[in-house]
Formats: structure tokens, sequence, C-alpha cells
């Protein structure tokens, strides 16, 4: 699934200088590359993976309800 927030994967046996270069400079140049990074990080933030994590821990140890 593609969600547009980091240009296209680079195959191991390709990555080269020139490649990763040209794939950070899409990274920096893309603007709406770079909105729905930022929209996709505030996401994550508001999960609260941690927390989350956590709980479902001591729920699966039988801890809580």
């Amino acid at each position: 699934m593609r969600i547009g927030v980091s240009p296209a994967p680079i195959p191991y046996k390709k990555v080269s200088d020139k490649t990763l270069a040209a794939a950070i400079e899409i990274v920096l140049g893309d603007e709406v590359m770079r909105c729905k990074a930022q929209e996709l990080g505030q996401k994550i933030r508001d999960e609260d993976g941690v927390a989350n994590a956590v709980e479902a821990f001591h729920r699966h140890l039988g801890l809580i309800g």
C-alpha cells in the first residue's frame, strides 16, 4: 500500500550513492510528500502506542479484564 510518504523502495542490489541521493532529493523536494509524512506522524503520535502496548501486554497476562 502506497501512502505517499516516501519514494519507491530501492532494491538492495541497486542501492548506491546515486540512487540513495536521488531518493533523498525526492523527499526533500516534494511538498506533498512532506505534508503527508507530517500527517502520518501526527496520527502515530495520537495512537499513544506505548500505553496501548502495555495495556495489551497486561491483558494478555490476565492482569486486566
